[in-house]
């Protein structure tokens, strides 16, 4: 173990992308422990690791987010938000949750709500008198929402590493996220009251009915995926394909669908998903390691000398998902994790849809959490903010969300009723 972290902190020094990082640390550490035979194996290993059909979903569902940014979906769906909670005091807080509930339904990824909406929200909420670092926290914490509230990139990752339903992670995180906007929105009502944020009864929106007709096309979407999902009319893939045809349509509705655009779409997606897929191909390599040097079994008797079972286990595994979002990628923490930790409390009983749940909340805590946490780098970086008066702003938020999620781990219920009543698992 201590030549694997001594040849990653080496590597990670020079400056190597972390997929080649992550790779040549597995390689080399099969000849350090004397396994170099095993190598030969490892072609046929990282074909398995990517032979999962729940990943066929995760290209089409970023396609689609793509797609839709560049309808010119984020103005209409910030307008919508306008006319439903604009009118509150410290409405354009509330506006900006909401808006990030709206576009969890598009993209999945909270670094790149993080990215869009920080352009775009914190120079409008300092015009109209906010304070610029509460403006960039609040920006940064309602980001998290976007893998909470299907479709989740990190949830189809988890579901095809577990072989658990993705359908049933998809629905399950629709009563999570709904809390955890409503959560942020209370704390924006207190702090509006106590620092007398701008807005109120007296504020000018724009008029609901026409809002609505301009989001309609992003708002559908969201829904007749969960819909298909709900009513057993398509799988995860087939849903992930039918959002992609929705927004080709919503493009065409907003007159920004052009060979073009639909080209850099593509592009982006092909990138973005390459680097997602050569980073399973890379962890891969050291989650066979994992198996044949015994870490599994060696972690299982260490949880079990410490006596972590159930809820206890599930703490201590929010402790270790929480600081490995404040310095990885989601994605590379849960490739990086599940394996490892996940198999002892499903041997525990614990249900795999709650499971998976709580820990991608988790990370998505880890991504607004200082010291390192990527959202709020973003947010400083896009906005040119400091970025340590950033991370005192979010710490209120931080609280709030940690909070949520200590409740949701205790009451396992709240994540598993809906996909319960839709009948996507029994138990």
């Amino acid at each position: 173990m201590v030549w694997i972290i001594l040849m990653f902190a080496l590597l990670l020094l020079s400056g190597s992308a972390f997929a080649y990082l992550m790779g040549a640390v597995g390689v080399l550490s099969f000849v350090a422990a004397g396994k170099a035979a095993y190598l030969s194996v490892l072609p046929q290993r990282i074909f398995a690791q990517l032979d999962v059909f729940a990943f066929m979903a995760m290209p089409l569902f970023i396609l689609t987010a793509e797609l839709m940014t560049r309808a010119g979906t984020t103005k209409a769906l910030i307008n919508f938000a306008l006319s439903l909670v604009g009118r509150f005091h410290g409405g354009l807080g509330h506006v900006n949750v909401l808006t990030s509930v709206f576009f969890a339904g598009i993209s999945g990824s909270a670094v790149a709500d993080a990215a869009a909406l920080s352009r775009t929200f914190v120079p409008a909420m300092v015009d109209r008198g906010y304070d610029k670092y509460y403006a960039g926290a609040i920006t940064a914490a309602s980001s998290m929402i976007g893998p909470i509230i299907p479709p989740s990139i990190i949830m189809i990752i988890y579901g095809g590493l577990t072989g658990t339903s993705v359908a049933a992670l998809f629905v399950a995180g629709v009563i999570p996220g709904i809390l955890l906007a409503a959560s942020l929105m209370l704390l924006n009502t207190w702090m509006a009251h106590r620092h007398n944020h701008p807005g109120g009864a007296g504020e000018v929106t724009p008029p609901f009915m026409s809002s609505f007709l301009a989001a309609a096309p992003a708002l559908l979407l969201p829904v007749v995926i969960l819909g298909s999902l709900v009513f057993g009319l398509a799988t995860p893939t087939e849903g992930s394909a039918i959002a992609v045809v929705m927004a080709c349509l919503a493009g065409l509705y907003y007159r920004k669908l052009t060979w073009r655009v639909l080209r850099d779409a593509v592009e982006a997606t092909a990138q973005l998903t390459g680097t997602i897929f050569i980073i399973l191909c890379a962890i891969s390599v050291l989650g066979y390691l994992a198996g044949q040097m015994g870490w599994s079994e060696l972690l299982a008797s260490w949880v079990g000398s410490q006596g972590l079972t159930g809820t206890r286990y599930l703490l201590f595994l929010m402790c270790v998902f929480i600081v490995a979002g404040m310095f990885m990628d989601t994605p590379v923490a849960i490739t990086l994790l599940v394996p490892l930790f996940v198999p002892q409390a499903l041997e525990q009983g614990i249900n795999p849809v709650h499971l998976g749940l709580v820990l991608c909340f988790n990370l998505c805590i880890g991504l607004i959490t200082p010291p390192l946490g990527k959202c709020l780098v973003v947010t400083a970086a896009v906005t040119g903010m400091d970025y340590w008066r950033l991370v005192r702003a979010s710490l209120p938020f931080v609280a709030v969300l940690v909070g949520l999620l200590i409740f949701l781990v205790v009451v396992p219920e709240v994540t598993l009723y809906l996909p319960r009543w839709a009948g996507l698992f029994v138990g």
